[in-house]
């Protein structure tokens, strides 16, 4: 091999080594692709988490106008609310009671 056809061998692998460079580490290379796989599949997972959240809470809404036993127990957990005749039976602890 002559001295010429040495230096355009190192000239083609030179830049053949900077085009592979250009490839992986470039604006649209490979690693640019793997972050957006990533990103993408990050935002998929979110979308179906809240689509899940979201049918919850048309659910919810739904038993809100619609079903009176819903909305009576949720008066009854959330604001201590009870019938006209029912009554309340309040009991003191063991601690209270024993001293």
């Amino acid at each position: 091999m002559t001295k010429r056809q040495k230096i355009k061998l190192v000239l083609v692998f030179s830049a053949m080594f900077f085009l592979l460079l250009v490839v992986v580490f470039g604006d649209n290379g490979w690693v640019e692709l793997r972050r957006l796989q990533h990103t993408h599949q990050a935002l998929t997972k979110g979308n179906s988490i809240l689509s899940q959240e979201n049918a919850q809470m048309y659910g919810t809404v739904d038993r809100l106008q619609n079903d009176p036993d819903y909305i009576e127990n949720i008066a009854r957990q959330e604001l201590g609310m009870i019938r006209s005749n029912e009554l309340i039976f309040k009991f003191n602890s063991e601690s209270k009671a024993l001293k």
